[in-house]
C-alpha cells in the first residue's frame, strides 16, 4: 500500500525505524505507534518508501 500523504509516509518511516530496531519504541506517538503495532516490516517498507513529491502534506479522508 502506498502513503496518501506526507504525514502517512513520515510516520510509516518512522514505524519502520522501530521495527528495525534503529530507534525506541517507546518514542512513537499518535499514528507511528499504531502502524508499529499493526503493520509487518514489508507494509511499512512500502508505505514508507512512496514518494512524496506528488502527495499532499495531509490526506483529505
Amino acid at each position: 500500500m502506498k502513503a496518501k500523504s506526507e504525514a502517512q509516509q513520515k510516520a510509516a518511516g518512522a514505524a519502520l525505524s522501530a521495527k528495525r530496531g534503529d530507534t525506541k519504541v517507546k518514542d512513537l506517538q499518535g499514528a507511528s505507534k499504531d502502524m508499529y503495532e499493526t503493520m509487518s516490516e514489508s507494509e511499512l517498507e512500502d508505505m514508507a518508501s512512496t514518494s512524496h513529491d506528488d502527495l499532499p502534506e495531509t490526506a483529505k479522508d
